[in-house]
């Protein structure tokens, strides 16, 4: 796990760790997991935090310049996992305001920028990149 400075947006501190522990998900900063080190049986570590106990990351600025099409996961107090994708650019101020003001997570985890591409045939949405890191597939138990 990545817990020091470096560059890029993963190394903005705090990063976190998305998790799901018996069927329920959380978003946890690192540090934070770390000390903890609950039991798990899904995580994945990213980065920057979007929001940390129902606070905007600091460094995030309202009239931030950097605009890209992101995505993130947020986890709302009942335990269930939210997914975003933007629809086009955004800032890392207005996902992490999406995630708090409008989808109730009082945490949540930057997952990608640049290369953010959504698979959902039934909404309409087909991203088409190819040089893809990490994958979340949802599926609907049967």
């Amino acid at each position: 796990m990545k817990t020091g400075s470096g560059s890029g947006n993963f190394s903005l501190q705090p990063n976190g760790i998305f998790y799901i522990r018996d069927g329920r998900a959380a978003v946890r900063a690192t540090r934070d997991f770390v000390k903890r080190r609950p039991t798990v049986d899904y995580a994945t570590q990213s980065g920057p935090m979007l929001v940390i106990d129902g606070k905007l990351h600091p460094k995030f600025q309202a009239d931030g310049t950097s605009r890209k099409t992101r995505d993130g996961v947020g986890v709302r107090k009942d335990g269930v996992a939210v997914f975003a994708i933007s629809n086009g650019t955004v800032t890392f101020h207005a996902l992490a305001r999406l995630f708090r003001d409008a989808l109730g997570c009082d945490n949540a985890l930057f997952l990608d920028g640049t290369i953010s591409s959504l698979f959902a045939p039934a909404i309409g949405r087909k991203d088409d990149y190819w040089n893809l890191g990490p994958m979340i597939g949802v599926f609907r138990k049967s």
